[in-house]
């Protein structure tokens, strides 16, 4: 029986680079949006604006529509009525070329290495292995990774795997994440570090970010804005800003005076949104 090795998550943090003001452009732009399934209404009149470099936050209630928002966006369907534009784009495979899509599985083959599944963006680009290798490597030094680019993701900790997905995310080279529940699988200690990973790797590799989780706490730490979702169908009931997204210093700002009341209010309008 071949055993298997577990690495803990390293709280390795990528170098910042820094991070300009927000543009004032917008990069996803979404008005009057309904969808639903047959008779299921989902989504009630969606409006969303997300600017160039910022990171937006969806919250809401289990089963109110947020996964779906993404796919909308992301161009892999088409809303009911109103409408969205990625990048100014409103045509759906335009849409789809401008984001990178992030599921809440790691999703990575368990026959390649780290580094080959990173590679695989650039390689479904029509690079060649080799040049998508050269492309990947220096971001697993970067993000902490290096020691692990030839590990298999059953050598991984769950924190190194999310790590991973998230580098096959950066490496597609498009100018918007949708990232849906990415840390939704790892336990409270991990999920913290990898917040934490997350808010260094975002100053690093500035991308226009829209974040869905079910973690109030998460949300309010990793974006600029958050947004509350009602309960099915879904519409916006709260807009939150959080003073200090991303902080380098994540314990002390999650225990934040100014923090605990943002979460008090953001569950708060959770609680109204969901009767």
């Amino acid at each position: 029986m071949t055993s298997t090795s577990i690495h803990r998550v390293s709280v390795t943090k990528p170098e910042p680079i820094e991070r300009d003001a927000i543009s004032a452009r917008r990069a996803i732009a979404a008005e009057g949006v309904r969808h639903g399934f047959g008779e299921l209404e989902v989504l009630s009149g969606i409006d969303l604006e997300v600017r160039e470099s910022e990171v937006v936050g969806l919250v809401g209630p289990s089963g109110c529509g947020k996964s779906t928002l993404l796919e909308l966006v992301s161009g892999l369907a088409e809303p009911r009525s109103g409408s969205i534009a990625v990048e100014g784009a409103p045509d759906g495979d335009a849409r789809l070329a401008s984001c990178a899509y992030m599921p809440q599985r790691d999703l990575l083959f368990p026959w390649l290495s780290a580094l080959d599944n990173a590679a695989l963006a650039p390689r479904n680009l029509g690079a060649s292995q080799r040049a998508a290798r050269e492309e990947a490597l220096p971001l697993f030094a970067r993000f902490g990774l290096a020691d692990f680019a030839d590990a298999k993701p059953g050598e991984l900790s769950g924190g190194m795997r999310q790590r991973v997905a998230f580098l096959r995310t950066l490496l597609a080279g498009k100018p918007v994440l949708l990232l849906d529940e990415p840390f939704a699988a790892l336990d409270a200690i991990t999920r913290g570090e990898m917040q934490e990973w997350l808010a260094g790797a975002l100053l690093a590799e500035s991308r226009t970010v829209l974040l869905v989780t079910h973690d109030v706490e998460e949300a309010l730490y990793l974006s600029d804005r958050v947004l509350v979702l009602s309960a099915r169908p879904a519409r916006v009931v709260a807009e939150l800003r959080p003073q200090a997204p991303r902080s380098p210093d994540r314990a002390g700002s999650v225990t934040d005076p100014c923090f605990a009341s943002l979460r008090s209010e953001a569950l708060r309008a959770l609680r109204e949104g969901s009767r």
